[in-house]
């Protein structure tokens, strides 16, 4: 921790939240005589197994190192809920813990919309570029989707391995550019995610232009933009590129294609 209002941005988060955890619902037996709502400085270390002058000193914003261990132990001691986890690390200026493995499951509402939103070519996708659920247009425009491995379903792995990636956009090496820049920053996001470490080690070994646009270290965020591409059913189009968050789950994006002149792929 550097700075002094993150430090003690950080202290008043930690006080804030101890005194708002039930000391029974952690393990401690009633008592009348709190002088104080919910936890006591020396039960929160206790939980988190620190000495209660450090924990003290964490709380006061002292100028001391923090390591992830510690800030894991303390979002466990006070029964952090996901987006409280994530404000401690973000405060405590550490890169975010990696996200719990999931089931490869969308909300069903927001599966309607991606079919609802045909033929505009719509698709959902995890933090991984993971293909989750799309609809007839997007697969059109890929080919073959169903007939992948579902291992294989993935952006950065069609446009590094499939001709047909590497084929549909005309500015091709551009956008293999920026989707690795993107790829190196969600890796350094979440470094412990096996799913990256997975798709990382695929790629390395599967596609030398990948290895090339990886080792340059180069890292970029994502931009909505304008699209050129060479479709074998369309031949040239325009499309606009958007990208939804979902506000129920992090890792989950909606990604939905529109015309940009009147052109719409997919349409029968």
């Amino acid at each position: 921790m550097t700075d002094l209002v993150q430090r003690d941005d950080l202290g008043a988060f930690l006080r804030a939240r101890r005194e708002a955890t039930d000391p029974v619902s952690a393990g401690f037996r009633p008592g009348a005589r709190r002088r104080t709502p919910g936890l006591r400085r020396e039960e929160t270390a206790q939980l988190a197994g620190l000495s209660v002058t450090w924990y003290t000193w964490i709380e006061q914003g002292r100028d001391i190192s923090v390591s992830r261990q510690v800030i894991e132990s303390l979002a466990n001691a006070l029964q952090l809920s996901p987006p409280e986890r994530t404000h401690l690390f973000t405060l405590a200026g550490l890169a975010l813990p990696p996200p719990a493995p999931r089931p490869r499951k969308v909300d069903p509402v927001l599966s309607r919309l991606v079919q609802e939103l045909q033929p505009r070519p719509a698709y959902v996708m995890n933090s991984w570029w993971d293909l989750l659920v799309y609809n007839h247009s997007y697969a059109e425009l890929l080919g073959g989707m169903n007939r992948r491995p579902e291992g294989e379903r993935n952006i950065l792995w069609i446009t590094f391995i499939e001709s047909r990636g590497s084929g549909l956009f005309v500015n091709w090496p551009a956008e293999a550019r920026a989707l690795v820049g993107q790829f190196r920053a969600m890796r350094a996001q979440y470094p412990d995610d096996p799913r990256g470490t997975e798709l990382l080690a695929s790629l390395r070994a599967a596609s030398e232009t990948f290895c090339e646009l990886w080792d340059e270290r180069t890292v970029s965020g994502f931009t909505s933009s304008r699209k050129e591409l060479r479709h074998p059913r369309h031949g040239r189009i325009e499309l606009d590129y958007l990208k939804l968050a979902d506000a129920h789950d992090e890792q989950q994006s909606l990604i939905v294609f529109l015309p940009a002149e009147n052109t719409v792929p997919g349409r029968e």
